[in-house]
């Protein structure tokens, strides 16, 4: 890998100093690609518009085509902030509008480039708020294909799109899970699951884990807790900046029996058209909920893996 300074056809940013990421990566092929550390793009989703598209000035790399707002990551920074603080500065993409879904990353080696998927929450109208734009337009999902895209886009919409339709939903036995750990949760059952709904705010799930495309993905969760555990709250989300909360956690009390609150938080989510993953290792529930129409089922120890990875 060779780092490069930036040329003519370099993006242009917004006046002040130079971000150290504001360089060109040369493979040993001779291609070149924009980030030192990486890049990073929005795909906004909006349910009634489509997605947010910018068309690329002529003199900008690939331009005159049509693709996400993004660029450059700078050091240290997670491509979902890069990404969405990109969309902020070339399309006025307002504060907490957007809430991520999915990410998708190519990795080169050499450079990555990471597609941020995310669904509006509150509905914005883009703004072009620095050279690198032509326009901005929500197009909607069946005419995307109709536009000339950058390259790197149009390869990647395809499996993008499909994926749009996936909804996934994650349906958690807290008890089950609380109980899979001889950590001393029976002499603070309340206290145990509320730890636990605290590591599930903001939870990144790897798409290979629950045999999807994409990257990573940040389910709501459904948190179903009984007995001793009734009445936590759930926690509030540590959102960053521009972002509204991944990953949201709620607590469904179970009136009476936990099997049946769970079944039934399952046959609500399948009703919506979610791609529902319940975690539990009880045997005689996972059969239950398969029949409810959950799409998957992971033992406690799954999820005590991806909580583990995660710290």
């Amino acid at each position: 890998m060779t780092v490069v300074p930036p040329a003519a056809d370099e993006p242009r940013r917004p006046s002040g100093p130079r971000d150290p990421g504001d360089a060109w990566v040369v493979a040993p092929s001779g291609e070149k690609y924009w980030g030192r550390f990486g890049a990073a793009g929005l795909l906004a989703v909006d349910p009634e518009r489509g997605i947010l598209l910018q068309h690329r000035v002529a003199w900008s790399h690939f331009g005159g085509t049509w693709g996400l707002p993004g660029g450059a990551l700078h050091e240290g920074e997670s491509a979902i902030v890069g990404a969405v603080r990109e969309a902020q500065e070339e399309a006025g993409v307002p504060d907490a509008a957007v809430r991520p879904r999915f990410t998708s990353v190519l990795d080169l080696d050499v450079w990555s480039y990471t597609t941020v998927i995310a669904d509006v929450i509150e509905p914005f109208d883009p703004v072009i708020s620095d050279p690198e734009s032509v326009a901005l337009e929500w197009v909607p999902l069946d005419e995307v294909d109709a536009r000339p895209l950058h390259p790197g886009f149009g390869r990647a919409w395809p499996t993008l799109r499909a994926l749009l339709a996936v909804r996934p939903s994650l349906v958690v036995d807290a008890a089950n899970v609380v109980g899979s750990v001889p950590n001393g949760w029976w002499k603070d059952r309340a206290g145990a699951a509320r730890r636990l709904a605290e590591s599930l705010s903001g939870l990144s799930v790897p798409g290979a884990d629950i045999d999807l495309g994409g990257s990573a993905w940040f389910p709501p969760i459904a948190l179903v807790v009984e007995g001793a555990a009734r009445g936590i709250e759930a926690p509030e989300a540590d959102d960053e900046d521009a972002l509204l909360p991944a990953g949201v956690v709620s607590v469904v009390e179970a009136d009476a029996g936990g099997d049946d609150a769970i079944v039934a938080a399952v046959e609500r989510r399948v009703a919506t058209g979610a791609y529902v993953v319940v975690v539990t290792s009880d045997r005689e529930l996972q059969e239950r909920v398969a029949a409810a129409g959950a799409a998957q089922v992971r033992s406690s120890g799954w999820l005590q893996g991806i909580l583990t990875d995660a710290n």
